[in-house]
């Protein structure tokens, strides 16, 4: 049946290759997340942590990594889709300068790189896997991501809200590479196994520790725990831990006691621990859940590390039975434990709250590697993508402030993808009036309200004066 109307046979216009004079963008939004960058002194904390520059002229630090910041907040993958915004006047007014070249964005991101310290890898004839150092740069941005939180707690005290317990859940990932320079992992490919550290009551990375693909997550734990606690504002008073049992150390246990850090830990499942649950009386266990296939239980068992020295206090161990249903007659129960410091609550809240870990760090790691550009590694250099990786903590803790601090309510939990359709690709135009930029966007009505309402309240923290207490 032919068409009767235009639209429904082709598209009723053609491309104008001219393009537009005037400063129009469809990526106006992206101003946002730069000023919520700048109203938490983000360049400031940049400049006053990496000295990369040989020269004054050209871009600065600051400049370099709020073009990345943008670049991976806006969906760009690498260094090259930071074309895109290119020529782009409107946004290019927005920030007051152009955004780099991808030359220029790749030879920043180089300069994280400290050969001195790559060649320093042992050959893996002599030692199969090595925490690498972090080069002076990488380290630099360390201190930003600190400085970062504390900025953010900052502005949780002037609302009133102020977050007094820290719970942080860590977790390593693996990201997949194809580099040359790439290491094998546990799953069979190439890639790097980076740690990140999160504070759960906050939503942001504290910390991360970028490493080799056949650096298992069960290698120097205590190292990246120190470092996410120092991250941490002197404004939190009760500090808490929860870890899988790559985390299951006797020396990050007795850091946990010794600094009266409330946690929980997966523990390994060793011979010794299984025959403790297998003794159980049946008395013993009590029952947590019924599922579809199992009932799952809990009890709590006498147990006590090989080399746990005998004057300090007992830890606690609750071990969970997975018990299948009588139709899986050739299946047996499986057995976890937990390890723990807290008694102050029960089995079921123990186990509950330790279970609540994989709703934060197994969520970050998906929205950095699936949503942000932490997927795709941009250089065979290792400090280049460790500074990369690391970037890419700093989008998702920015944008974990725009969405609980500045956005309608609505957005409070929304992932990139969400934010980009209502957010960051919003048109708009650069137009002067009565001496002011003024930007025009296409939203109207309750939602170009909100935006607005976004915008006031973006404006207010940039104006708060703060001490120099961290």
């Amino acid at each position: 049946m032919p068409a009767r109307l235009p639209i429904q046979s082709k598209t009723p216009f053609h491309i104008d290759p001219r393009p537009l004079d005037e400063m129009a963008s469809p990526h106006a939004g992206l101003l946002a997340a730069s000023r919520a960058a700048r109203s938490l002194h983000l360049p400031g904390l940049v400049s006053a942590n990496l000295q990369l520059k040989s020269r004054k002229r050209g871009f600065t630090e600051g400049q370099f990594v709020e073009s990345i910041l943008l670049l991976q907040i806006g969906g760009g993958d690498c260094p090259e889709d930071v074309s895109i915004f290119h020529d782009d006047l409107c946004l290019e007014r927005g920030l007051g300068y152009a955004l780099p070249k991808a030359t220029a964005v790749r030879e920043f991101l180089g300069r994280f790189h400290d050969e001195s310290i790559a060649s320093s890898r042992p050959a893996r004839e002599t030692q199969k896997s090595f925490i690498l150092p972090s080069s002076s740069g990488v380290a630099g941005l360390q201190n930003v991501q600190a400085g970062l939180v504390r900025q953010v707690a900052k502005r949780y005290d002037l609302a009133g809200e102020r977050l007094k317990i820290a719970t942080l859940d860590m977790d390593a990932t693996i990201i997949e590479s194809h580099k040359e320079s790439a290491l094998p992992h546990y799953e069979g490919g190439r890639g790097y196994q980076p740690m990140v550290a999160v504070w759960a009551e906050a939503d942001l990375v504290v910390a991360d520790e970028f490493r080799d693909g056949n650096v298992p997550g069960g290698k120097d734990p205590l190292s990246s725990v120190r470092r996410a606690f120092e991250a941490l504002p002197s404004r939190v008073t009760v500090r808490r831990f929860r870890g899988d049992s790559a985390d299951y150390h006797l020396s990050l246990l007795r850091y946990l006691v010794e600094e009266n850090i409330g946690f929980t830990i997966s523990a390994d499942m060793t011979r010794e621990l299984r025959a403790v649950c297998v003794d159980l009386k049946k008395s013993a266990w009590r029952l947590l859940e019924t599922r579809e296939r199992e009932s799952v239980h809990l009890a709590e068992v006498e147990f006590t590390p090989g080399d746990w020295p005998k004057d300090a206090r007992p830890l606690r161990y609750v071990a969970v039975r997975f018990t299948p249903k009588q139709d899986d007659f050739f299946e047996e129960p499986k057995y976890l434990a937990v390890v723990s410091n807290r008694d102050e609550l029960s089995m079921a809240e123990l186990v509950g709250w330790h279970w609540g870990k994989a709703g934060t760090i197994e969520h970050v790691h998906r929205v950095m590697k699936d949503e942000l550009g932490a997927s795709v590694m941009p250089s065979g250099r290792f400090g280049a993508n460790a500074a990369w990786f690391r970037i890419n903590a700093l989008a998702f803790n920015l944008l974990a402030v725009l969405r609980r601090r500045a956005l309608p309510p609505h957005l409070e939990d929304a992932r990139p993808k969400r934010l980009r359709f209502e957010v960051f690709t919003l048109p708009g135009r650069l137009a002067l009036h009565q001496r002011q930029v003024v930007v025009q966007v296409s939203a109207a009505g309750a939602r170009g309200q909100a935006l607005d309402d976004a915008r006031g309240r973006l404006a207010q923290l940039w104006e708060t004066r703060w001490g120099d207490a961290p």
